[in-house]
């Protein structure tokens, strides 16, 4: 066991061995990998590290703004569901640089293989999801009325309506 590893690296993990375990599946529950997690123990014996929670919540997923790190490894698909970020994902505009896989020194060794497999099958070719349109707006208004209450904001523009 790896008492060093990096929590966002624990997530991956845990969502990678979710993914292979139910092929059929798309996406899984965030209490899920928090389970997965604890019970492969990859951090070593004793209780689950606190931080998995949250970074299977926000820290490690592409599509929601950082508030930490900026790491991709996860997607949201729906209101706390999560599977592993691929490239081609959508992702927030400030997570562009973040780290999407493991570094292979830094995950048990038997978890080493997940790597391969992502690369090979899970991310390889096909089934990247093209950015959502409307998706792809989020924030693109940001600043538009900073500084401003919205009833002021609106009644502004609305001035000199008939």
């Amino acid at each position: 066991m790896n008492n060093n590893i990096l929590l966002a690296d624990e997530v991956w993990v845990a969502t990678a061995l979710l993914h292979r375990r139910h092929p059929e599946r798309g996406d899984f529950a965030v209490a899920e990998i928090v389970r997965q997690a604890a019970a492969k123990k990859m951090a070593g014996p004793g209780p689950l590290r606190p931080g998995v929670q949250v970074h299977a919540s926000q820290h490690s997923v592409a599509n929601k703004p950082p508030n930490r790190s900026r790491h991709r490894m996860l997607v949201e698909t729906s209101r706390g569901r999560r599977r592993l970020f691929r490239p081609g994902d959508p992702c927030h505009p400030d997570r562009r640089s973040g780290k999407h896989l493991p570094h292979e020194g830094d995950i048990p060794p038997d978890c080493r293989e997940l790597l391969e497999w992502y690369r090979s099958e899970y991310a390889a070719g096909g089934d990247v999801p093209s950015p959502d349109p409307i998706l792809s707006l989020r924030d693109s208004g940001a600043g538009v009325w900073e500084g401003e209450k919205a009833d002021s904001y609106v009644r502004r523009l609305r001035e000199g309506w008939s």
